[in-house]
């Protein structure tokens, strides 16, 4: 529309009826929403080279559902900054922020999917395509004093078409007494400023192999490890090099001055509470509910166009 048709347009708003206005505002309100998540995707991160070829050369080529197309010189294909991630061909752009709103709520599938308007397994879907990358937004490593520990939940293949045990009724309980192959293991390890890493390591108690394969390439050489007694800890601890103390929390004892794990369990505890409200989640998706767990503790991701970057692959720089 030219300028001076939308000029005499916009003037002749002021006659519309409340009904016409609402009908109006239905009309546009998709339309702003586009270019709301279009501006966050195009200003998070500029492509530098092709997804297709990793050639150099790109120049703009026309715009693909609002968000900016290049084109590559070497190879002549087109892509987006959406193009090899997560996000790339999901539908109803629009709804996303309203939808990524939803998630920092912590609100379930169902009641978020009627929330925004799209159906259940849509929900689902997206749910664990944005948290597909932004679960790899973690500091670079852990410093000063660092509180590593377990905790055990009770394996699930919710979802699962083909079952490799019989189905437990509600969820059920393991077979055996104690830490069995039954539970999952999810190592936490957590120092004193609050930088977080968390892995699934596998199934029954943690294992030495799994401490040098999972917990130390995060840990800063200087670091004073702060464990319970298990006596992989402090295996682990002495074929790596790293300072080691323990508090055996069978015998009574939790706080010895500044050593204890009373950091990561406070983490333990609030992963359990904000889990339950899902009333069990798969296996194979745990890790996406850590990262989840890990963008909402301390409010250290707030509002969904950050999300929406982290969806991506452009975290956010404050760890």
């Amino acid at each position: 529309m030219k300028a001076q048709a939308f000029e005499r347009w916009l003037g002749q708003l002021v006659q519309l009826s409340r009904e016409q206005r609402r009908r109006l505002l239905a009309i546009l309100s998709p339309a702003v929403e586009l270019d709301r998540v279009c501006a966050v995707i195009d200003g998070a991160r500029k492509p530098h080279c092709c997804v297709h070829c990793c050639a150099p050369g790109l120049y703009r080529h026309g715009r693909d559902r609002g968000l900016q197309r290049y084109r590559c010189r070497s190879c002549g294909k087109t892509f987006t900054v959406l193009s090899g991630t997560p996000l790339a061909r999901l539908r109803h752009r629009a709804k996303w922020l309203d939808y990524l709103g939803k998630m920092l709520d912590s609100i379930p599938v169902r009641r978020a999917a009627d929330a925004v308007g799209v159906h259940r397994n849509t929900s689902f879907r997206w749910r664990h395509r944005f948290l597909h990358l932004s679960k790899h937004d973690r500091p670079d490593s852990l410093n000063g004093i660092a509180e590593a520990d377990e905790l055990f939940l009770l394996e699930s293949q919710k979802g699962s078409r083909c079952m490799d045990r019989p189905a437990r009724k509600r969820g059920g309980v393991a077979g055996k007494r104690g830490i069995t192959k039954e539970h999952d293991c999810v190592l936490v390890a957590r120092d004193r400023e609050g930088r977080t890493f968390d892995f699934v390591p596998g199934r029954g108690a943690v294992t030495k192999a799994q401490l040098h394969q999972h917990l130390l390439p995060v840990l800063d050489q200087d670091v004073l490890l702060v464990t319970d007694a298990h006596a992989a800890y402090r295996i682990f601890a002495k074929e790596a090099c790293i300072t080691h103390e323990s508090v055996n929390l069978r015998q009574g004892e939790r706080v010895r001055g500044a050593v204890h794990v009373q950091n990561v369990n406070g983490y333990h505890r609030r992963f359990r509470q904000w889990l339950a409200r899902f009333n069990g989640v798969a296996s194979r998706y745990l890790p996406n509910y850590l990262g989840w767990r890990w963008a909402l503790d301390g409010g250290r991701i707030g509002e969904p166009d950050v999300l929406l970057r982290a969806a991506i692959g452009a975290f956010n720089i404050k760890r």
